[in-house]
């Protein structure tokens, strides 16, 4: 009788044992098939800030003080108008989700190699700035304080015989504040010919050179 209670305790134990592994199994995969779709969702809402396109359609800004910017696709605006430099770029959302644009941070000179810039640099957006997925918009900022510790620096580095290049780092995220992205850009100061029939002797071409992830590891 005794060989039996233990067989049948044994029995059970092994039962119990073998379900626990299965419950262990069956929870690890469905936490693991959670995290794959959380992690599908974050992807489709992912923006993704590019300069527009060369044929992309002219943008049209307009600043507080009732300035006006039309900017081409590719290109960038630098001016200089009763005492306020501004400043726009014509960009694209190449990601799947809606970019909000939540700051902006200007250097003077062609910046390629500086690490990226801590975010308590950046100035806030005055306006909401949103691009839909693979949709074209802008930003746009502005030096308007000539008490602003970079207001010279960029007056300097804008108007005519400045510097030929200039830095943006803008800070973005998706629609629900999170996924947050550094991209750098930069604005060449392109000289034509006078004799170029756009007429436009000066403007400012754009591209992108390099984008940082804040809130997930960098991809390299």
């Amino acid at each position: 009788m005794g060989a039996w209670e233990t067989a049948s305790s044994l029995a059970t134990g092994i039962g119990t044992l073998v379900l626990a592994v299965a419950t262990f199994a069956s929870v690890r995969s469905a936490n693991r098939a959670a995290r794959v779709a959380e992690q599908a969702l974050l992807v489709n809402m992912r923006p993704l800030l590019v300069t527009s396109r060369l044929d992309d359609p002219t943008q049209k800004i307009f600043f507080q003080e009732g300035h006006l910017m039309r900017l081409d696709g590719s290109r960038g605006g630098a001016e200089i108008c009763g005492g306020v430099v501004y400043l726009a770029i014509s960009l694209r959302n190449a990601g799947p989700g809606i970019a909000v644009i939540h700051g902006w941070h200007f250097l003077p000179g062609r910046q390629l190699q500086p690490d990226r810039p801590a975010l308590r640099d950046f100035r806030h957006q005055n306006r909401d700035l949103l691009i839909a997925p693979d949709d074209v918009g802008f930003w746009q900022g502005a030096f308007r304080d000539s008490s602003d510790p970079q207001y010279d620096d960029a007056m300097a580095a804008v108007k005519e015989g400045g510097e030929d290049v200039l830095t943006f780092d803008l800070l973005y995220g998706d629609n629900d504040g999170g996924q947050r992205m550094i991209s750098r850009m930069s604005l060449q100061r392109i000289q034509r010919d006078p004799s170029h029939p756009d007429g436009d002797q000066i403007f400012w071409l754009a591209s992108v050179n390099r984008h940082w992830n804040v809130d997930r590891p960098d991809p390299r």
